[in-house]
């Protein structure tokens, strides 16, 4: 199928309205699995709104096979990119390295540093298990509240799992908008480093001030890491850097003239799972032959990392169900016109749109899942400029950032892990996440304006 069905606009609007309103009903009211709730609300869609069965069963392999075909692979490398650095000790060695240079007086920073450049290749959960014995232990060497270290280091966790690829999050929105990766880097990385500064170190003194939060019993008694066997802080440094700078040199010698000989080069190995490939091997020799682990060892650890990246994969692949089935059914066409006769830039439509939805369902895969296909699915949207659509790219994700609260797995997860009650978590780790998001989109929303 090439081009969308003309159907009523009336009965259109109606029928993505009802469709979501259901589909969010399904997920927040009777706990239905986001897949099972986003396809069911799809294809609700689409036979409320009299799009043949043949066009819906259309839509819903186009938007698996195509959503899956762009970022399939990434997700699977990424993981077990990550699964290797959290095995060799990686992560500790960044934070560790981090805190020593800028001293204990600025350690919020280090952490919130080291948060961000480790969240990009490790999931958020697993990145905040590994590093936060380290903000207790600081916590415990200076007598002051937890606070004051653990919100830079779930502000920086925060800003790399939502605006820096390899990180699943803006893959999946950069697939969907297609727009290449090196300009989500870039935007992602001026986004990511104002909203760490904003929601980290500045945030976490306020907090810190605020709400005397002592290290939890269980932790008081833990040992100081053991630095002499943590791998090379330089070595870590350049194997997470591998991607970034494939990918960006990729963008960078398509754009600048001079450059343009070395083009093809580095669009085979800026290629995003060529990049991420390198890395992983690399990270696999390294750090994990490198550092006594057998390959059969290794095997077991990258297999058991893709575990949690099918749950990823099949809501992606629903959310692109959503995109198809709004774009065949006519629904992209009334959007835009909305958007048009609004004189709405589409950066704040796609925050506004991926905030709702992370309101009301407390996902941030399921909101930008959601929040990018509905963009996508506006006509003449491949039309924008890579830069413009690398900043809509970044506003999904501050729009599915802000907000957590009883619905997200995250806000128990904070919650438990440092110890605080219901209500002070929402006044420190919900406003967290909601200054992380917010700055990002505002960020975002600048650079557009250049675009």
């Amino acid at each position: 199928m090439t081009a969308e069905i003309a159907l009523n606009p009336t009965r259109l609007v109606l029928a993505a309205v009802i469709g979501l309103i259901l589909l969010l009903v399904l997920i927040i009211k009777f706990k239905i699995q986001a897949m099972i709730a986003i396809l069911i609300g799809a294809i609700s869609i689409g036979l409320m709104a009299g799009m043949p069965a043949e066009d819906i069963v259309t839509a819903v392999n186009d938007g698996i096979g195509n959503t899956l075909k762009g970022i399939a692979l990434l997700v699977g490398l990424g993981s077990m990119f990550g699964a290797i650095l959290e095995i060799s000790g990686g992560a500790q060695t960044l934070a560790v390295t981090m805190v020593k240079w800028f001293g204990d007086q600025k350690a919020a920073w280090a952490l919130g540093i080291t948060g961000l450049v480790i969240a990009m290749p490790v999931f958020f959960d697993a990145g905040l298990i590994i590093l936060i014995p380290l903000a207790f232990s600081l916590a415990k060497r200076t007598k002051r509240s937890s606070l004051f270290y653990v919100i830079p280091l779930l502000a920086g966790l925060a800003v790399g799992h939502a605006f820096i690829p390899p990180t699943p999050g803006p893959i999946l929105v950069a697939n969907m908008l297609g727009v290449e990766l090196g300009w989500v880097i870039l935007v992602g990385i001026f986004c990511g480093v104002v909203s760490m500064i904003v929601a980290g170190p500045v945030w976490g003194s306020i907090c810190g001030n605020k709400y005397n939060i002592s290290v939890p019993e269980h932790v008081a008694k833990q040992e100081d890491f053991d630095e002499s066997k943590l791998p090379n802080f330089w070595v870590i440094v350049g194997i997470i850097l591998i991607p970034l700078v494939l990918i960006i040199l990729d963008s960078v010698t398509g754009v600048v003239p001079a450059l343009s000989s070395l083009q093809p080069v580095f669009a085979f190995l800026g290629e995003p799972f060529v990049a991420l490939l390198i890395a992983t091997v690399a990270a696999m020799l390294v750090l994990g032959i490198g550092h006594g682990y057998n390959t059969e060892e290794l095997e077991k650890v990258m297999t058991k990392s893709l575990e949690p990246t099918g749950l990823i994969l099949l809501v992606t692949a629903c959310g692109g169900v959503l995109r198809y089935v709004l774009q065949y059914s006519g629904m992209g066409d009334v959007i835009g016109e909305a958007v048009s006769s609004m004189s709405l830039p589409i950066v704040i439509l796609a925050f506004i749109v991926a905030a709702l939805v992370r309101i009301c369902v407390g996902s941030a895969t399921v909101a930008m899942t959601m929040a990018a296909g509905i963009i996508a699915s506006i006509p003449g949207i491949s039309e924008l400029s890579p830069l413009y659509l690398a900043c809509t790219t970044a506003a999904v994700a501050g729009g599915a950032t802000v907000c957590s609260h009883f619905n997200d797995s995250g806000f128990w997860l904070v919650k438990s892990l440092v110890g605080m009650d219901e209500k002070t978590t929402l006044k420190t780790w919900t406003i967290m996440e909601t200054l992380v998001g917010g700055t990002g989109f505002l960020v975002a929303l600048i650079i557009s304006f250049f675009a």
